[in-house]
């Protein structure tokens, strides 16, 4: 009897399952870590100040602004608030100093908007970096806008003849604390560059901020010449503890309760604006 042997039947294997793109999606967002997060950071800012370097207009606010100012306002107020001019400068020149890291912070606004609305960030979008980057990269290389512009003041205050009592420790003290207070205002400034709809409405809101805190406080004239209802609303001013803060640091070398308050502002503002900036530059992706 002839047995007929079966040929085996060939295995067949499971064809793997299509790529999800949802799935890709997801591991190309995941998260990444405090390192990660640092790292992407530090290149954003270095992005950012290539193009600082590639677009020396960047530099005219921190660089011109400050000189002319103080020049200005040293030649046209001196005389008439405190006498003369060299008496005057010790109270304009911290006064200078903030305006011009106030006048930095409301282009890191403007600058954000223009770039949202140029497309750059949609580019971003698909790649597997931290949120929080775009914004903060750039807020990190301000810093050296900041720090020049601050530097630029108190230099043209010495050529005019300002001789801070604090000496060199103190004005650094002065410019350090310009400095990070420049950087935490800038997260409010930040934020309304991810809400408004335009660069140029950036900058009118911003505008629409700035100057009240600036000229209704103790920057370029003392408060107790000011109304009483005035006078109260300087004290509270943010502005006027930045200013009062580096008064005490550059001109008499002491740490006074001025220089917390500066800070204590900072950080709130950095607490409130920074997720709000984060949260709303999410919306956008």
């Amino acid at each position: 009897m002839n047995t007929v042997l079966a040929e085996p039947t060939a295995v067949r294997r499971p064809r793997p399952a299509p790529a999800d793109p949802a799935a890709a999606v997801a591991r190309t967002r995941a998260r990444p870590g405090l390192g990660d997060t640092l790292a992407q950071t530090l290149a954003m800012a270095w992005r950012a100040l290539k193009k600082m370097r590639r677009n020396p207009e960047q530099f005219f606010d921190v660089a011109l602004q400050p000189l002319l100012f103080t020049a200005m306002f040293a030649y046209v107020f001196g005389g008439a608030i405190s006498g003369d001019v060299h008496s005057y400068l010790p109270l304009l020149i911290p006064g200078i100093v903030a305006q011009t890291v106030l006048t930095t912070c409301m282009a890191t606004g403007t600058q954000l908007r223009e770039d949202m609305d140029k497309g750059v960030f949609d580019r971003f979008r698909s790649l597997p970096m931290s949120r929080v980057a775009p914004l903060a990269g750039p807020m990190v290389a301000d810093l050296v806008r900041y720090l020049i512009g601050a530097s630029l003041t108190y230099l043209m205050g010495l050529i005019l003849g300002y001789r801070p009592g604090g000496g060199v420790l103190g004005v650094l003290g002065a410019i350090l604390l310009a400095v990070l207070t420049g950087w935490a205002i800038a997260w409010a400034f930040t934020w309304i560059g991810t809400v408004a709809r335009s660069a140029r409405g950036v900058q009118g809101i911003s505008m629409m901020i700035l100057f009240p805190l600036t000229f209704l406080s103790n920057a370029f004239v003392p408060s107790r010449t000011m109304p009483g209802w005035l006078e109260t609303f300087t004290k509270v001013n943010p502005v006027s503890h930045l200013v009062s803060a580096s008064r005490d640091l550059a001109n008499n070398g002491v740490l006074t309760a001025q220089v917390g308050w500066t800070l204590l502002t900072g950080l709130v503002v950095v607490v409130i604006f920074m997720p709000l900036s984060v949260a709303r530059y999410k919306r956008h992706l």
